[in-house]
Parts: structure tokens; C-alpha cells; sequence
């Protein structure tokens, strides 16, 4: 009984169960798919800082790659069933990495469609990681488990571009090192799962999710855009505060440092902590965040204040899952939460472009909060409707 307990280790609702190596090998995918999000604000600060990139530009390439990714995260989910897993991600890791290399000497427009391209590629190798989460009895602690490891090498990527490769060989060297660990992502191809089970109701692909399910994906999305939009702006926003380029990064890898705890947080206290009491303490602390970001501080303060957001961005993130579930128990629509947290990445920064210029960036922290408490607002309408429901049916209060 111990033996087959070590063997399948990952229970999953849908679906047969997962050894430990084949979960963290599907994971695998995600975490190179993301890692452009740990470094991004450096590599187009650094972009920025030799003039190959404007100000609106910051926030068209982030929603560029992002809208690219998410798009294509959700339309896979719909579209396709979840088989030849291995061969899919091995074709989209390597033309990820050959898509890093290209951009090596472009300039803004290059760049822009090269990370719309590459926003395609990681879209496909994150659905093979949200594939095996949304399938999973407890999603939540899966979700943490899978951001503590693409936090953790974001982190990695982050010091180095901080500390060595962009001071010295700039956002060329930046573009040269993440295509580099891309292909590290071939590893997983060994023992990734390369099917996974049918959805219920679904019959191929996963299939389009109820109306309850679309409802929880445009309160992800709302909600994820507030973070987005104040985020691709972030050396900009330090710039603003009379901060160099240095604290921007500094404050960029401790903040990645923070999402380590926050995602580790978040996986201890799955199946514990309701999902509404965790949006409704993050965001709190995302407005006390902001609130600071618009003063005129000293360095240390933007690096503290940017490392605590830092911690519950991630923290909260994984409880997205199961307020998709309650809303949607087929989990159609969970299959979806990463697509509509990408999306989010796309359109906070597309949001924010149209609200800043070269001299003034602060119109993001606004919109962030506005993003905030709409999202923040459609949650709380699901979770009450949720219990009426319950009540209604006479099965009493979702745990």
C-alpha cells in the first residue's frame, strides 16, 4: 500500500494519477514558459535605457507577449485534447528559444512581433502545465507548488540579469540568456505525461466553459490586470520616485525573492484558507502598496514596499483555481484561469500605455486600484451567489 502511495503520488480528479516525476516534469513546461515574467521589466528597461524602446513601448511589448500567450493558452485548452504532450512541447521549447535569439540586435517594432511570437510558444507549454493542475484534487496547492519553482528560476534569471548580464553585455546579453535556459525545458519532454484525461462533458478538446465559468474568468482577468498594469512599470515608476535603473532591479529580484514565500504560503495553507479571505488581504496590501509607490521615496522604501506586493501577488494567485471551480465544477473553466491571467498581462499593460507618458507615469497606480476593486467586486458576487445557491439546494455552505 506504501509502495503504490509513493508511485501515484498526485492524486487527480480527472483523469489517472501522476508519480511525482511525471507532475514536476509537466510543470517543467510552464516554469520555461514564464520566465520571461521574472525578467521582463529589466529587459525592457534595458531596451528603454539604449533607445530601442519608447515609453508607450513598455507597455505594447508586455501586452504584446502576454495577449499572444494567453490567447493561445486558451484557445489549445478549447481546441485540442490533451495528447502527444511530449512532441507538442518539445516543437514549442525550441522555437521559443530561437525566437530569444532573434531578437538579439532589434529594435522596437522587431521586438514587438518577435514577443508576439513567443507569447504562441509559451502559451502552448503552459496549457500542458495547467493541464495537469486543473485535473488535480487539490489545484490550489499544485498551482503554489508550480509558482514556487517558475518563481524560483524567474528569481535566478532575475539576479543574473541584474548583477552581471545586463550592467555588462545589455538587453542583447539579456535576450542571449533566456533563450539559453528556454531549452533547459527539454528535460521535461523525459518523463512528462503525454496524455491526460477528458474533462467531464467534454468530448476531444476541454470545450468552452458555462456561463458561471466565464463569469469567474473575466473576475480573473480584471483582477490579475490590476497587477499587470502597474508591474511592466516598474523601473519607470522608480524613475519617477529620482531612483536609478539599479533600485528597479534590485527591487525587481527581491520582489521575485518574496513570490518564493508567497507561493510557498499559498501551498501550505491549500485546502485551509477560503480563496475570499485570501483576495480580500492581498488587496489590501496591493493598495497600501501602491499608495507608496506614488510618493517620492527614498530606494530602500521602493524595494521594500515593491518586495511585500511582491509576496502577495504570488500568494494570492493560486486561489484564482478554486474560486474558478466553485463557480464551474467541471473545472472547463479553471483549464482557462491561466489564459485569462495572461490576458490580464496584455491588457493591464495595454491599459496603462494609453495612461502614462515620457515625464509622467503615476496614471498606472490609478488604474491598477480602479482594475483592483472591480475584480475584487465580481469575486465577492460569486462567492455570495455560490452560498445562496448551497442554501437553496439545501447542502449548506461551500468549505
Amino acid at each position: 500500500m506504501e509502495s503504490e502511495t509513493e508511485h501515484k503520488a498526485v492524486r487527480e480528479a480527472v483523469g489517472p494519477d501522476l508519480t511525482l516525476v511525471e507532475a514536476g516534469s509537466a510543470l517543467g513546461f510552464g516554469t520555461v514558459s514564464l520566465l520571461f515574467v521574472g525578467v521582463l521589466p529589466a529587459l525592457l528597461g534595458a531596451l528603454a535605457d539604449e533607445h530601442r524602446l519608447s515609453a508607450a513601448g513598455f507597455g505594447l511589448c508586455a501586452a504584446t507577449e502576454a495577449l499572444s500567450m494567453g490567447l493561445s493558452t486558451a484557445l489549445v485548452g478549447i481546441l485540442l485534447p490533451a495528447r502527444h504532450l511530449r512532441l507538442i512541447g518539445a516543437v514549442a521549447t525550441l522555437l521559443l528559444a530561437l525566437l530569444d535569439f532573434a531578437a538579439l540586435g532589434a529594435g522596437e517594432t522587431r521586438v514587438l512581433a518577435l514577443r508576439g511570437l513567443a507569447g504562441i510558444a509559451e502559451g502552448v507549454l503552459l496549457w500542458i502545465s495547467v493541464g495537469m493542475i486543473a485535473r488535480s484534487e487539490l489545484p490550489e496547492r499544485w498551482a503554489g507548488i508550480f509558482f514556487t519553482a517558475s518563481t524560483a528560476a524567474q528569481l535566478a534569471l532575475a539576479l543574473a540579469f541584474a548583477l552581471w548580464v545586463i550592467p555588462r553585455f545589455g538587453a542583447d546579453g539579456g535576450f542571449l540568456l533566456l533563450g539559453t535556459a528556454t531549452l533547459f525545458g527539454l528535460v521535461s519532454i523525459v518523463s512528462s505525461p503525454d496524455r491526460y484525461g477528458a474533462l467531464p462533458g467534454s468530448e476531444g478538446g476541454a470545450g468552452p466553459p458555462p456561463l458561471r465559468g466565464w463569469v469567474a474568468l473575466l473576475a480573473t482577468l480584471i483582477y490579475a490586470a490590476s497587477g499587470a498594469a502597474v508591474g511592466a512599470y516598474l523601473q519607470p515608476l522608480a524613475h519617477q520616485a529620482g531612483l536609478n535603473a539599479d533600485v528597479a532591479r534590485t527591487a525587481l529580484w527581491t520582489s521575485l525573492a518574496a513570490q518564493i514565500g508567497g507561493a510557498a504560503a499559498a501551498t501550505a495553507l491549500a485546502g485551509r484558507l477560503g480563496y475570499l479571505s485570501a483576495f480580500i488581504v492581498s488587496s489590501a496590501v496591493f493598495l497600501g502598496n501602491w499608495a507608496v509607490l506614488a510618493l517620492h521615496i527614498p530606494g530602500w522604501l521602493f524595494i521594500i514596499s515593491n518586495t511585500v506586493g511582491g509576496f502577495f501577488s504570488v500568494f494570492v494567485a493560486p486561489f484564482l483555481v478554486p474560486m474558478t471551480i466553485e463557480a464551474d465544477p467541471s473545472r472547463r473553466a479553471a483549464l482557462q484561469s491561466a489564459g485569462a491571467q495572461l490576458l490580464a498581462g496584455a491588457l493591464g499593460p495595454f491599459v496603462s500605455a494609453q495612461v502614462v507618458s515620457d515625464r509622467n507615469v503615476h496614471g498606472v497606480l490609478s488604474l491598477g486600484a480602479a482594475f483592483l476593486v472591480a475584480g475584487l467586486s465580481i469575486i465577492i458576487g460569486l462567492r455570495i451567489s455560490a452560498i445562496r445557491f448551497a442554501n437553496d439546494v439545501g447542502k449548506g455552505t461551500f468549505a
